[in-house]
């Protein structure tokens, strides 16, 4: 009876429960495959917000910063914010640590009826590294934020200040639509070809796409900020 028993094993093709794991393997391609898919339309939908809402925003915010004139007496009295108005304060602190990959770049402003702010920049000089305690400093705000310091005909913009630099935001919305490409197609395989998706898998393919992808993205649009490429011309590179 034994030796039936394992005569009967050996005809059924292997080990017990092999079929049942090809039979389960489909289904989890599969869901994959979907999962996939459903991360393509998330990443759709970041590229459109970019496109269409963040994009155009920074854009017309920085137009609008450009066209600001300094505020009239009527508009300081008026407490109007679309103008450019100048205040007088005192520097109580300054911070300028640059610790490995992170930094931080704060001053403390003060005035005569105890108002405090702190405002941060993206880097040291030409003014930040300047100050000492005590100084007096004169700030240009714009809508609420404090966009400049100025001490001594040296200035320096806030990171708060509005910035032409809507290449990178471009350089993002189209990481984002490739990257929405690059999960449909290997979302998509897996749906209709679940036992036989090669090459669209991770390795090594897909990672190799996916930080190609990244890499072009950032290496075109940082070099358009930095060299003041329009954006338009960094996205159809």
């Amino acid at each position: 009876m034994a030796a039936q028993a394992r005569a009967t094993a050996r005809s059924g093709g292997g080990r017990p429960g092999e079929g049942r794991t090809d039979r389960r393997s489909p289904v989890r391609t599969r869901l994959t495959g979907v999962l996939l898919i459903l991360l393509s339309l998330a990443s759709v939908a970041g590229c459109w917000l970019v496109f269409s809402r963040w994009l155009p925003s920074d854009g017309a915010r920085y137009q609008d910063y450009r066209a600001a004139e300094p505020c009239s007496s009527r508009a300081m009295e008026q407490r109007e914010t679309d103008c450019l108005s100048t205040w007088r304060f005192t520097v109580e602190k300054t911070v300028n640590e640059t610790a490995g990959k992170s930094s931080t770049y704060e001053a403390v402003l003060t005035d005569r009826d105890s108002w405090r702010a702190t405002v941060s920049f993206g880097d040291p000089g030409p003014l930040l590294e300047r100050l000492e305690p005590g100084d007096r400093v004169t700030a240009t705000a714009w809508r609420r934020d404090i966009v400049a310091l100025g001490k001594d005909g040296v200035r320096q913009n806030t990171s708060a200040a509005p910035r032409d630099e809507l290449q990178m935001n471009a350089a993002v919305g189209v990481l984002a639509g490739l990257v929405a490409a690059q999960t449909l197609v290997f979302g998509a395989v897996r749906l209709v070809r679940p036992r036989h998706h090669e090459p669209f898998t991770w390795e090594p393919y897909g990672r190799r796409l996916f930080f190609t992808i990244i890499a072009a993205c950032f290496g075109v649009g940082l070099p358009a900020v930095w060299t003041g490429i329009p954006w338009w011309s960094a996205r159809r590179r």
